[in-house]
């Protein structure tokens, strides 16, 4: 989707190498408007110049300042970098240089800036996934304050914060913004809509399973379907039922903290978390103190929901994915589904869907649309209505107080310009990852949705709201997530079982949360650890307030097989 730069753009961007006010302006942001965005924005013309001669007015104080803001490496934030932070400094004379680093690489800048008070990056695009990190430190500035206060003079007000429909994910309990939402994508189920529309797949399955071959709803016809793919013959390959990774790497991390264990059923019902105990399995008393991560302690990481989690995770692998899978990590598993030799995957990423409609693939048709679609993932035996279903990762610029604040309102200029009306429908189109649900309703995502496998359709419908990042129990992401892989690959590798990895995953967080509280660094809504009791003392009390977790095991942890057709689903979202 991305144009070609006119010359008087080029040209504009060539004498940004040394930024001068003279060369910045309404002239440049015209040459960009008219190269880059044209109608792929939810503002006319008239409206996107004025927004843009908004952001050249605000930041005249600040031109010919050089900035360095940072994000992880993906298509997306690739676009800032390359073609939106240049047109940034052509428009205002700030220069801005948007580095590009692995994910971990920005988790650990951050803590570095934050443990040192060195003023490392001005900003920094980090998961709102540290929410409840940013709120107990208090070390990010509380945008809400900021936009209100210090940084009102720079803060657009066409920034449109109702807009944003990852805006409960960057709240904090006390109410206030924290972060600003730059990129979201969800992980979904993922399947071959080619194969599970074939007549004679479709009889045999319901002769095998006596009912329809569909989009599963629940984890037992998920399993139906894996079983009944693995080992087939389709377009002269063998295929498999099922795909997921397992080597022990940090990326076996986030495949499980990434709401997993909610999409069995552990924790409380809540959107956008589970309160009082969320996915994670940590527990938080009425204050929002995090109270303990053990079910001895009221938690859910080593409950039975989460046990169930893990031994499906493990028996699913075994007996339905590619042999290889076993050792893959994350970024070496994703583009297999694309190759034409897996039926369905429970967990696909739809940052990556670029990456799935690219022509000549297998799992792409000749006019260019998907063999494929994306539906909301099955749950499993233990969750109920109400509970999140699964992961969505929300990307968004974060303000530490020790930036200097003339540095900070540079900054927040260009965390605005990269999430303005202006810009964002391009940038949507070029990184499919939504932020804005004025994107959402454009027009031109109603054109294109046909080639994108029911994203377009997911994010328009209510489904969505079951789809959350890590909420605010947790009190220190970055400690606490290095545990998870460790504890998962024990477990994928066969040196521990299910029961004893997470056993062995919720003593280690409280070992965390221990530490915390004994430093008291945050406060008063740092943790506090719980008396211990047993599983059916929790359980009991979970029932006389209302809520669920930690839940007793199921007798039976088989639940019925119920599949839904793609299109009724579909249908049920229109209405």
């Amino acid at each position: 989707m991305r144009l070609h730069l006119t010359t008087a753009m080029a040209l504009a961007l060539m004498a940004t190498g040394a930024p001068n006010l003279a060369m910045a302006g309404i002239e440049e942001a015209k040459a960009f408007l008219d190269a880059e965005i044209g109608d792929m924005s939810s503002l006319d013309r008239a409206a996107q110049e004025a927004e843009m001669q908004w952001f050249i007015d605000a930041a005249a104080p600040m031109a010919g300042m050089e900035i360095k803001v940072v994000s992880e490496t993906i298509t997306t934030h690739e676009y800032e970098s390359k073609t939106l932070a240049p047109a940034f400094t052509a428009i205002t004379g700030i220069k801005v240089t948007h580095d590009l680093i692995g994910e971990g690489d920005v988790v650990e800048k951050l803590q570095t800036q934050m443990q040192s008070g060195e003023n490392i990056y001005d900003a920094y695009v980090n998961d709102s996934d540290l929410i409840g990190t940013h709120w107990r430190y208090q070390q990010a500035r509380n945008l809400t304050d900021w936009m209100a206060n210090a940084g009102k003079d720079v803060t657009n007000p066409n920034l449109d914060i109702d807009d944003f429909i990852g805006k409960s994910f960057t709240t904090a309990p006390d109410g206030n913004l924290y972060q600003l939402p730059d990129q979201q994508f969800a992980n979904l189920y993922w399947f071959r809509k080619d194969w599970f529309d074939d007549e004679t797949n479709k009889a045999e399955f319901k002769e095998k399973y006596g009912y329809d071959l569909g989009v599963p709803v629940t984890w037992s016809a998920y399993e139906d379907i894996a079983e009944f793919f693995t080992g087939r013959e389709i377009d002269g390959k063998q295929v498999f039922g099922h795909m997921d990774y397992g080597k022990k790497d940090p990326s076996l991390g986030w495949r499980f903290t990434d709401a997993w264990l909610s999409m069995a059923g552990n924790g409380d019902k809540g959107i956008p978390n589970g309160l009082p105990v969320d996915e994670w399995g940590i527990r938080v008393d009425e204050n929002s103190r995090p109270v303990g991560s053990c079910v001895a302690r009221g938690g859910d990481t080593n409950g039975p929901a989460s046990v169930y989690a893990i031994q499906k995770y493990l028996d699913w692998m075994t007996k339905f994915a590619p042999p290889a899978a076993q050792g893959m990590t994350f970024s070496e598993s994703g583009p297999v589904p694309s190759q034409g030799e897996v039926a369905q995957q429970m967990f696909t990423y739809t940052a990556f869907t670029a990456d799935f409609v690219k022509e000549g693939l297998p799992v792409v048709n000749e006019d260019g649309t998907p063999k494929w679609r994306f539906a909301p993932s099955p749950h499993g035996a233990y969750w109920q209505d109400g509970m999140k279903l699964g992961y969505q990762d929300a990307g968004s610029w974060t303000l530490l107080k020790s930036t200097p604040d003339d540095r900070a309102k540079a900054a927040w200029l260009y965390a605005q310009f990269v999430t303005s009306k202006t810009v964002d429908v391009k940038k949507s189109h070029v990184g499919l990852t939504f932020i804005r649900q004025s994107t959402l309703d454009h027009q031109s995502f109603t054109d294109r949705a046909p080639k994108l496998g029911g994203l377009i359709e997911f994010y328009r419908s209510p489904a969505r709201l079951q789809w959350s990042p890590t909420g605010t129990n947790v009190p220190d992401y970055p400690k606490l997530a290095q545990l998870w892989w460790q504890a998962i690959g024990d477990a994928a590798s066969g040196a521990k079982t299910a029961q004893e990895a997470m056993d062995s995953l919720c003593a280690e967080q409280e070992k965390v949360l221990e530490r915390l509280e004994r430093a008291g660094v945050q406060g008063d809504i740092g943790p506090k650890l719980a008396e211990e009791h047993d599983l059916e003392w929790w359980n009991n009390h979970a029932k006389e307030n209302g809520s669920l977790a930690p839940q007793l095991k199921l007798e039976n942890e088989d639940s019925q097989p119920e599949t839904i057709s793609y299109d009724e689903l579909v249908k049920s979202w229109q209405q």
